[in-house]
């Protein structure tokens, strides 16, 4: 066994925000992920894909659902084949780009969606009841911040 002397620069895992970020994510998620298989016979994958077409009436890439969801593009085709192959999406061509497609909710898709809202409510108020609204609306806040540091680039990994 290596021991070694922990210093100012050592790291706490569990104080680490990006680890605490990651592991919140991960228990929602996975409390999710067994609410909808067993209500609903989905993955998150294929929940997350619902909903973001369910947000686009008219239609929305697969590539667009991938940097919507920050899913990568083979988890994403991948969910989006299990939906079309269960009737609840329907690909259609793309006037804007014939080298994609649009996916859109069927009829059984919509049908679909609207019973999963009012859980997918229920799920994040069991989540945040206890929050004030002030709380809810500072993590949002804080949240959207972080992906704005992220997105516009301002993270640089420094050199020691």
């Amino acid at each position: 066994m290596i021991a070694f002397a922990m210093t100012t620069s050592s790291l706490l895992l569990d104080a680490f925000l990006p680890y605490r970020l990651s592991f919140t994510t991960n228990l929602v998620s996975d409390a999710v992920a067994s609410a909808y298989e067993e209500a609903f016979g989905l993955r998150i994958p294929e929940w997350r894909v619902v909903a973001v077409v369910a947000e686009h009436p008219d239609g929305v890439t697969q590539q667009a659902i991938g940097w919507t969801t920050r899913m990568d593009k083979v988890t994403v085709s991948r969910a989006a084949a299990a939906l079309i192959d269960r009737d609840i999406l329907i690909r259609g061509p793309n006037p804007a780009d014939q080298r994609s497609h649009l996916l859109t909710l069927s009829t059984a898709g919509i049908a679909l969606y609207q019973a999963i809202v009012p859980q997918a409510l229920a799920l994040e108020e069991q989540i945040f009841g206890s929050f004030t609204e002030a709380e809810r609306t500072q993590l949002d806040a804080m949240l959207r911040r972080i992906d704005a540091i992220v997105l516009d680039g301002h993270m640089t990994a420094s050199k020691a």
